[in-house]
């Protein structure tokens, strides 16, 4: 499918917004739609000056846009990376949308065959939040956008470490949003693709009553060295069935 003859409105969209209005994004009403991991990712690193960031498996877009918001100064450039083309295109729109077009751009292409979309290590930092259900397991998908999105059906947890790594720069960063319990499966893929863990936080749904963490940040530096910071726990919602927490609610304000 040729993403720039794709119209997005030809399928029904919302137009949901964020920062009490500034960024607007477009989702499918019947497709896969972003959760709070991308908007964790998305604020885990900082961007710093002349940035030139690849978001890898963009979806919608949602991970770029809140990055132009928050750090567009210092940002150089962002690329996007879908394998899907109609949210390829659907990103293209959000961005132009925005008026991030001059510097954010999408293209459609395969974790697994990286280097025929991007330049190799052309990146300072890489930001992925990953599909990470095998078939058969997690929440069920209705349609195939979601499943792929989802399920590690086109690409494997070591395709996308891999893609990460091949675009970093030496010294680059690259930040990982992944299940908590599946941990140990993203490290050994980090490791065997020389990104090094270097910061970790766990996420939370509440802290009372106490549960077990149910997503995991991970930022990586490729070939970094010894050391690895553990930030203090991170909790969405302020209870059970409850509110965002006060840390989850300043991510969505201005």
């Amino acid at each position: 499918m040729d993403i720039e003859k794709f119209d997005p409105e030809s399928r029904l969209t919302t137009n949901d917004t964020m920062f009490s209005g500034a960024v607007s994004c477009r989702q499918f009403q019947d497709g896969y739609r972003f959760s709070v991991d991308a908007v964790l990712a998305a604020h885990f690193c900082t961007p710093k000056n002349t940035e030139i960031i690849l978001d890898l498996g963009a979806g919608c877009g949602i991970i770029s846009l809140i990055l132009m918001y928050r750090w567009g100064d210092t940002i150089e450039r962002i690329q996007a990376v879908e394998y899907q083309p109609q949210l390829c295109s659907l990103s293209q729109k959000n961005f132009r949308e925005n008026g991030f077009n001059h510097k954010c751009s999408c293209v459609q292409g395969d974790v697994k065959t990286i280097l025929d979309v991007v330049r190799p290590e052309s990146f300072t930092l890489v930001i992925c939040n990953p599909p990470y259900y095998t078939l058969g397991s997690g929440r069920k998908s209705e349609g195939g956008e979601c499943s792929l999105a989802r399920h590690l059906v086109s690409a494997s947890l070591d395709d996308f470490t891999k893609a990460a790594s091949l675009a970093v720069k030496n010294g680059g960063n690259v930040v990982f949003v992944y299940p908590a319990e599946l941990l140990a499966s993203l490290m050994t893929s980090l490791s065997r693709v020389r990104l090094e863990v270097k910061q970790m936080q766990a996420i939370y749904s509440y802290s009372n009553p106490p549960m077990d963490a149910k997503l995991v940040l991970v930022r990586c530096v490729k070939n970094g060295g010894a050391g690895c910071k553990l930030s203090p726990p991170f909790y969405i919602y302020k209870e059970k069935n409850g509110s965002f927490s006060q840390e989850m609610e300043k991510l969505y304000l201005p």
